[in-house]
């Protein structure tokens, strides 16, 4: 007989009713282990199902197994269409009450950046952007970098990368940069001349590149590397002032990279290395940490820089703005499910609390729509309501119902019959301002043009000449290595752009391809993974040397 459990079920306008929002049951803990169905009924027989006779057939009313099978069909949500690798932890950022040595207060409102000492919960997930859900570590790859912040004005999602630095600069392009880099929609293989096809077209790019294809493109895990907010960003203050900012996590840990020979050494005894590596830390204890750093420009144009301020494929140069420390950030507890906690966090570039604002950036404005739009299309319309992403303060908005809405925003006293604003029957109500909004001054023609200061080689070529020598060798021997079988029409326009960033990177290039087809012979136009070689030879190696089985 099935237990009746309305008498144990809280009322509406219990403290249960926020299990939403907390993560906790609405009703009584389990006091054992007992296996139940999701409806909560003891499973006693979870090993067989309901047959006729123990040889079967089956019937269709086996509740149970229809419950979990159908369950398990359903285990996974849509994959992340970039980023859909990850790893996550749990942790807390502590402010310093200062930005270098000034009072925060001179710059942003942000509260949880106002005294020293305050600590905000934090979620952070790390991820790769191409590759698969299952896809090895090792691969070479921009690294997610993401933090959800709970703070006390509800949630603030920093997005960004390990590079500080994006291949492009304008939104519209960002479909056609992920199609170039994700597998063949023929052959299902990831193509360097599909991705260099897009890059020699697209000069905006070399500065990503030399990073990408150098010891860069591959940290040696989650804790060793950098965090960039790669965008710019604004800070208000109390008076309404804006400036502009970058964000930057240094890790305390240190950064290491590796060239693709050791990737692939690594890769060949474990393709989780990076997760497993960030797991065990925080369960022994070996917390890791980060500083966030900012950099601050004042709001403009600034025509006295050789490049924009709001273009992602450029750094602000450090000695003119220094990196100038905020708070520590530590990791320190593990998630309790991978699902429930790192698959399922939504981020979004548009979750920004008072005090901090958007900039004119196209990349981030593009952003700002594309990611919460695809988390209501991945996780559901109201993935806010899932403990990982809903804000650590009382919700109460208007917005209503929909997929898997498991309990309703309103707030102590409202009348639940009013979802609307303005009302005069007790509904929510505005609240009044506490500072002056931001309010930039906006002129210029609706116009669909690229800036004006792209300045797309310099950097890049810098960025080479910085290059400790091990780091560019790697870097050549990886482009040379991908470009190798890529059409020549390809290959001669990436040498142009190769030198147009430094002379020398150019002959390196232009010298090693000629080193790999010696006799001058055509391309072959069939591209490999990015910084691979060899690809071919694996493939009949593996027929080769693999050992013969007889049926059975």
């Amino acid at each position: 007989m099935e237990t009746n459990q309305n008498e144990h079920t809280p009322g509406p306008d219990s403290k249960a009713a926020e299990f939403g929002a907390t993560g906790l049951q609405p009703q009584d803990q389990p006091i054992d282990q007992t296996l139940t169905t999701r409806q909560g009924h003891p499973l006693t027989n979870n090993q067989n199902i309901r047959t006729v006779g123990n040889r079967g057939p089956a019937t269709l009313e086996n509740y149970a197994f229809l419950e979990k099978i159908s369950h398990f069909d359903r285990e996974r949500i849509p994959e992340r269409v970039v980023h859909a690798r990850g790893a996550g932890a749990h942790g807390v950022f502590e402010a310093y009450g200062t930005v270098g040595d000034e009072p925060i207060t001179k710059y942003t409102r942000a509260k949880l950046f106002q005294q020293k000492g305050k600590q905000t919960p934090v979620f952070v997930r790390f991820s790769s952007v191409i590759h698969g859900g299952h896809s090895p570590e090792t691969l070479r790859d921009p690294r997610g970098f993401a933090v959800k912040f709970y703070t006390e004005d509800g949630n603030w999602d920093l997005v960004g990368n390990n590079l500080k630095v994006f291949f492009i600069r304008d939104a519209m392009k960002f479909p056609d940069l992920v199609h170039a880099f994700k597998p063949d929609p023929i052959t299902n293989r990831q193509d360097g001349q599909r991705i260099f096809d897009f890059i020699s077209n697209t000069p905006d790019a070399m500065h990503m590149i030399t990073f990408l294809f150098s010891p860069w493109g591959i940290p040696a895990n989650y804790r060793l590397m950098q965090g960039s907010g790669v965008n710019t960003y604004k800070w208000v203050n109390q008076a309404g002032e804006g400036v502009l900012v970058k964000y930057h996590w240094e890790p305390v840990q240190g950064i290491k990279n590796l060239t693709q020979e050791e990737a692939e050494q690594i890769q060949a005894k474990n393709f989780n290395h990076a997760t497993q590596d960030l797991f065990d830390a925080i369960e022994s204890g070996n917390f890791p940490k980060w500083e966030l750093c900012v950099q601050i420009m004042s709001d403009g144009e600034h025509p006295e820089l050789d490049f924009d301020p709001l273009d992602d494929t450029k750094i602000w140069p450090t000695d003119q703005f220094p990196f100038l420390p905020v708070g520590m950030m530590t990791l320190n507890k593990n998630p309790e499910n991978y699902f429930h906690e790192v698959e399922q966090v939504a981020f979004g570039t548009g979750v920004l609390v008072d005090g901090l604002e958007f900039s004119d950036d196209k990349m981030l404005q593009g952003r700002t729509f594309s990611y919460s739009d695809t988390q209501r299309y991945r996780v559901g319309t109201n993935y806010l309501q899932l403990p990982i992403n809903a804000p650590r303060k009382h919700v109460a908005t208007n917005q209503r119902d929909g997929q898997m809405a498991y309990h309703v925003d309103t707030a102590p006293g409202q009348n639940k019959h009013v979802n609307y604003e303005p009302s005069s029957l007790n509904g929510l109500k505005q609240p009044a301002a506490t500072a002056p909004d931001h309010m930039p001054q906006v002129s210029g023609r609706l116009i669909r043009q690229p800036i004006d200061r792209t300045n797309n080689f310099k950097q890049a070529g810098e960025r080479y000449r910085l290059f400790e020598d091990w780091e560019r060798d790697d870097l050549i021997n990886n482009l040379v290595n991908t470009l190798q079988p890529v059409e020549k029409h390809i290959q001669d326009k990436m040498i142009e752009l190769f030198t147009q960033c430094d002379e020398d990177y150019g002959r390196r290039v232009r010298e090693g391809l000629q080193n790999a087809n010696p006799n001058g012979q055509e391309a072959l136009g069939q591209g490999r993974p990015i910084g691979a070689a060899h690809t071919n030879e694996a493939v009949k190696e593996a027929e080769e040397i693999a050992h013969s089985a007889q049926p059975y």
